[in-house]
């Protein structure tokens, strides 16, 4: 229960589908989505594979509690080796695409191979087909949407699709569904461009069966109540969304700011949530016009904005002029502080782009970010940009490059290739600030000491999501700590990473974390799912399935030398703010996580660790 059982295999290369059975030896050892998908990858995909070539796979799953009324049980990921970092790389999406996949009946799409035409599948509860993609090919995500519910007639389907960007490769393309929710870093959308493979269609008639309904009804609503009196899932992300925290990491010093070269940015209340909800258009209204949940969620975090229809980017452009995703933190940052740019409506319409053609914002925005460095240090200029004056600040700059990328056009192209390909080109990769070739969010690491050591040991590349110990160090969740200090970090982010790994696998959303402990999350595992799902053994599931990314990039090629920080971290002090001083002290954490983790000095999980963890 929980999990339907059954898995598709679609094999592009030979138009062939192919239907089995889950394996629940494994389900019972990795719970579903981000752990499970990622045991077939590993077992059926070479570390060393080309992550764009045939043999790379891409696996859409979902988790035992997707689907179901357990709040925020709407997730679903991608799972694949990510060309931006030829890491393993799982991207997990909200919106209800995930949910309507359970509901037609499967737990997860196995992709393989790559077709020789444009594809998209069809997924209409037991009825799959790969049909002729020609005509959506060189389309957005929005209009490749509207094009497929035309063609079938039916409003309610569910459509995750790439735009221009993942047909030529872009290396941080991502795949958005349901128009604005994306399953966002590591490349997946370029995996899916490079197999031909334009969009997922799926309508499902079905439901979701749990072990135990009365208990899972009590757990559930247990669960809802504790969200809703929590000061951040009640209050604070329905109000606000995630932007709420722009002001507060500003004035704790760790918002990175001008390609790091900064840890605050003077201008963040202009692109914060209070800006997002002040009326500011020419119609005296405010950017943000409301929140919006994805299915099953109580938080309602996620934004819709629409921009001013006076302002440069859409002046001349009707088709722009509708509400539609609006900036959530990350994003804001990426494509504001990162850049320089405090042009709220510019933001707003670049995030937009980024939605219709399906780049990552982070990525994006830092990569832009580190351009403008190299621009207005000379080390490129307008013959390279293509007549882009790439000053830090300039709104005009960042959308004629948020356009050029979308369409992998002119200098759009070499932004394309991520900061760590771009920067080592032009011979200056010290300016790029990612971690395994991804670019690192919005908090810089000597403000938030326990973040350098999240980013340098993240099994994907620079990433927040994967231990998010703001929630300790800023915010007091569970418990405060100090964001100055290194002490103690290597227990909390080994902790923050467990417990991650194993809410990713189930379904659920890890914002509800911000209320939620494993105490709340397992009794609804365990009402839904077979096999005696505690606490240890969710936090056991979680730390296995941390250990198993980590040997297959250690099988790739990754080792100790990877879990590092771009030098200006480590290097140069913060200059203003609460950090002022200081730099990312990764070298007294590293040693010490290393050996919490059961992992040798070089930072490969001993045999010991190996067997206790069954892997």
């Amino acid at each position: 229960m929980g999990w339907t059982g059954k898995i598709l295999r679609i094999n592009l290369s030979t138009g062939t589908i192919a239907t089995e059975a889950l394996n629940m030896d494994w389900a019972d050892k990795y719970l579903g989505q981000r752990g499970l998908a990622s045991k077939y990858l590993v077992e059926e995909v070479d570390p060393r594979a080309d992550p764009l070539g045939p043999d790379n796979k891409m696996i859409m799953a979902t988790g035992p509690l997707t689907g179901t009324c357990a709040s925020t049980g709407g997730r679903y990921s991608i799972i694949t080796k990510g060309p931006l970092t030829g890491a393993i790389a799982c991207s997990n999406s909200g919106g209800y695409f995930g949910a309507e996949l359970k509901f037609a009946g499967w737990d997860m799409v196995i992709f393989e191979g790559q077709s020789p035409k444009p594809v998209y599948v069809t997924i209409f509860d037991g009825d799959v087909q790969i049909r002729d993609a020609s005509g959506y090919w060189g389309k957005t995500v929005w209009d490749t949407d509207k094009g497929i519910k035309a063609a079938h007639q039916d409003p309610q389907i569910r459509v995750a699709a790439i735009g221009v960007a993942g047909e030529n490769e872009i290396l941080y393309a991502c795949v958005v569904n349901d128009l604005h929710r994306a399953a966002g870093r590591s490349g997946v959308g370029a995996v899916m461009g490079s197999k031909n493979l334009k969009a997922v269609a799926v309508r499902g008639t079905g439901g979701v069966k749990v072990r135990d309904f009365k208990t899972f009804m009590d757990a559930t609503n247990a669960g809802k109540k504790v969200l809703k009196e929590n000061a951040v899932t009640g209050e604070g992300l329905p109000a606000y969304g995630t932007q709420v925290l722009m002001n507060v990491i500003n004035e704790t010093g760790a918002l990175p700011t001008r390609n790091g070269q900064d840890v605050q940015f003077e201008s963040a209340n202009d692109i914060s949530a209070e800006a997002m909800a002040t009326p500011r258009r020419s119609d005296g209204k405010p950017n943000l016009l409301t929140n919006q949940a994805c299915f099953g969620c109580t938080i309602a975090c996620g934004r819709i904005s629409k921009i001013d229809e006076t302002h440069f980017t859409i002046q001349n452009k009707p088709e722009y002029w509708h509400a539609s995703g609006g900036l959530e933190y990350e994003a804001a940052w990426a494509l504001g502080s990162a850049t320089g740019i405090n042009d709220l409506e510019a933001l707003t319409y670049v995030n937009f782009i980024c939605n219709e053609q399906a780049i990552d914002p982070i990525s994006f925005g830092a990569t832009v970010g580190a351009a403008m460095e190299l621009y207005e240090t000379g080390v490129i200029d307008d013959a390279v940009t293509g007549g882009i004056k790439l000053n830090f600040g300039s709104a005009e700059a960042l959308v004629a490059c948020v356009e050029a990328t979308g369409k992998a056009e002119g200098f759009g192209k070499e932004l394309g290739l991520g900061s760590k390909r771009l920067t080592e080109k032009y011979g200056k990769p010290e300016l790029s600030m990612t971690v395994k070739g991804q670019e690192f969010p919005a908090y810089d690491p000597r403000g938030i000491q326990g973040m350098g050591l999240t980013y340098a040991t993240s099994n994907r590349g620079a990433c927040h999501l994967r231990s998010y110990t703001v929630s300790s160090e800023i915010l007091g969740i569970p418990e405060k700590t100090d964001p100055l200090t290194t002490d103690g970090k290597a227990g909390l982010v080994k902790a923050f990473q467990d417990a991650t790994a194993a809410v990713d696998s189930s379904g659920l959303c890890v914002f509800t974390t911000f209320a939620w402990t494993l105490e709340d999350i397992a009794p609804q595992v365990d009402a839904a799912c077979e096999g005696n799902w505690t606490v240890d053994k969710m936090l056991e599931a979680g730390e296995r399935i941390w250990n198993m990314e980590r040997m297959f990039n250690n099988n790739a090629g990754f080792t100790a030398e990877d879990d590092n920080l771009p030098k200006r971290l480590l290097k140069d002090a913060a200059k203003t703010g609460p950090a002022k001083g200081l730099v990312a002290g990764l070298d007294k954490m590293l040693p010490e996580y290393y050996e919490l983790r059961g992992w040798t000095p070089d930072g490969v999980p001993t045999s010991e660790t190996v067997a206790r963890l069954a892997l």
